[in-house]
């Protein structure tokens, strides 16, 4: 059994529902997660977001986060997420942001930038963002296939984090 899978066995024992906001990986988290059977219960919507303009109009990323910081960094990827909240209803948003070859603007080729956003129905814990910054080596294509299996394979520890309320 993949880790994928017992990701979505995770999550299927949770009740949980994903949405993702991906730019770098161009749908490959919510791919993944729909190669294993039973993903419609699983993954309600995938937002790809790959240009700038695109985060603006998509997921409403302010403007001014754009300006303010990189394309590739954690202030992005929480916007993203949080726009993707807005959008959809699932109870996991995984936003996902970087470069995956050339570098660029000075950050390092195979940089991800993500964030996962968790929140639940009434009597849940309060929403919460948790970020994190990667790097992974390899061609253009192998760091966004690592960027997904990564961005899916920490769900299961962010949600215990957020159940849990811990940092």
């Amino acid at each position: 059994m993949s880790r994928v899978e017992d990701v979505a066995r995770y999550m299927g024992l949770q009740r949980l529902t994903l949405a993702t906001a991906e730019s770098c990986t161009a749908g490959l988290i919510a791919s993944l997660l729909a190669e294993v059977p039973g993903a419609g219960q699983l993954l309600e919507c995938a937002f790809v977001v790959y240009s700038p303009q695109a985060k603006l109009h998509c997921l409403g990323v302010a403007p001014e986060v754009l300006q303010r910081h990189n394309l590739t960094s954690t202030a992005v990827a929480r916007a993203m997420a949080m726009g993707a909240a807005e959008r959809a209803r699932a109870g996991v948003i995984v936003a996902n942001t970087g470069v995956a070859d050339g570098g660029g603007a000075g950050v390092p080729a195979g940089t991800q930038c993500y964030a996962w956003l968790l929140r639940g129905e009434a009597g849940s814990p309060t929403p919460r963002i948790f970020v994190e910054t990667c790097r992974f080596p390899g061609t253009r294509n192998e760091v966004r296939s690592l960027a997904a299996n990564y961005a899916i394979a920490r769900i299961p520890r962010y949600h215990a984090l957020w159940v849990k309320g811990g940092a």
